[in-house]
């Protein structure tokens, strides 16, 4: 689709994308709601206010949480309000004002976490991680093909990118007793994550055909993990410290409709999963993620490639009557795929710490590394879509 818009046209940030995030101006403290258009941010506050739109005020409020609770409807015609404005040449005069150089503004965290699950979803992960810690026993767990099993994660800890992670401290396993002390195995995990628009009412669970009501849109999702602390810890209820220290999320959210060319079939589900988790209408989606350490690339996983779909992650997080939050954010647990260099973590890349990873030889992150993860999907015109990046930085532990 053409635009008068210089770069929005055939780029990876074009009107077919149209992601949603919070700025301020440099200088300013004052956030607004704007939408990535090529190298340029859109200021959809102001742009609404000055045309004395119904939904200004929820515009304001410097968070997406209001924006991302309207309904389907409402969101598709904002949605085609939108690219009308930026493709028809009539709306040049009016919008031009709005839209500013991506450079010139700060971003923040898109939206206030509500809760946070992290689900532990691809078979090719769990496989590997079970053949790492469990070398004597199947890989897989029995009730891994049954359900997609989940931990809560800690909201509060929700990072946007760029934000520094801090090495964080714990106990580890030592010689006869535990010892406490900064982690040595400090590790990335590359994710997708779903973040809830429409809530639900507790006590109704949510079926695999609602998850378009419920969830706003996707972000990229880095749930850094301190392997040496949650080995320790994770028998009997599972993680806690080791990765509830930090997560980091993409500064853009990317909505659900400009996702519609990247759902894909699922790989076949053995043995069948119960009624509310049905295959049939279980869809995943073809997204390419990169992972980028220091400059280098050091593995693609496919999220394609994944086990359970969002719809069947939704659905079993509600089914014993748990709502869900304006704000949610539900992430799929580390992606990886079948192949060398698909994982998408450094244990598995790796192999449990004796194969150094990438031109520095990492086995595990050392303070001062720089992991970049990027994200792109089919865009509904042809082209493919970015879904932003997710960027940290290691610093030393206190």
């Amino acid at each position: 689709m053409e635009s008068w818009v210089p770069g929005a046209s055939g780029s990876l940030w074009d009107v077919d994308n149209l992601p949603y995030g919070i700025f301020s101006r440099r200088g300013e403290d004052r956030r607004h709601v704007g939408v990535r258009v090529a190298d340029q941010v859109l200021d959809l506050t102001g742009l609404a206010r000055r045309h004395e739109l119904d939904t200004a005020e929820a515009l304001d409020a410097g968070v997406l949480n209001p924006l991302m609770a309207w309904s389907r409807d409402h969101l598709a015609g904002l949605r085609q309000w939108l690219r009308r404005a930026l493709v028809d040449p009539a709306w040049q005069a009016e919008v031009t004002p709005y839209l500013l150089p991506l450079a010139d503004v700060r971003l923040h965290l898109p939206f206030e976490v509500a809760d946070y699950v992290d689900f532990y979803a691809s078979e090719h992960h769990a496989t590997n991680v079970g053949r790492l810690f469990r070398p004597d026993q199947p890989p897989l767990l029995p009730n891994w093909r049954h359900l997609p099993v989940a931990y809560h994660g800690r909201a509060g800890t929700v990072v946007p990118s760029g934000t520094g992670i801090r090495r964080p401290s714990g106990q580890r396993r030592g010689d006869g007793a535990p010892e406490f002390g900064p982690s040595t195995r400090l590790d990335i995990e590359a994710e997708l994550g779903f973040v809830v628009g429409t809530p639900s009412r507790i006590g109704t669970p949510v079926a695999m055909r609602d998850l378009p009501t419920h969830v706003f849109g996707v972000v990229g999702v880095n749930d850094w993990s301190a392997r040496d602390i949650q080995a320790w810890e994770y028998v009997p209820l599972g993680p806690f410290l080791g990765k509830s220290f930090a997560t980091t999320v993409s500064h853009w959210v990317t909505p659900l409709a400009a996702l519609e060319a990247a759902w894909v079939p699922l790989p076949r589900q053995e043995p069948r999963p119960l009624p509310y988790l049905a295959p049939e209408s279980a869809l995943g989606l073809d997204i390419a993620i990169e992972v980028e350490l220091n400059g280098h690339v050091v593995a693609r996983p496919p999220y394609g490639s994944m086990y359970w779909s969002p719809a069947q992650m939704l659905a079993h997080l509600t089914v014993n009557g748990a709502s869900v939050r304006t704000g949610d954010l539900f992430a799929s647990g580390t992606v990886s795929g079948p192949e060398p260099g698909t994982e998408g973590s450094l244990l598995e890349l790796s192999r449990g710490w004796t194969q150094p990873v990438g031109p520095q030889g990492r086995l595990a992150l050392e303070d001062g590394d720089t992991v970049v993860l990027r994200y792109t999907a089919p865009g509904t015109g042809g082209g493919r879509i970015a879904l932003g990046e997710v960027v940290g930085s290691v610093l030393p532990a206190l």
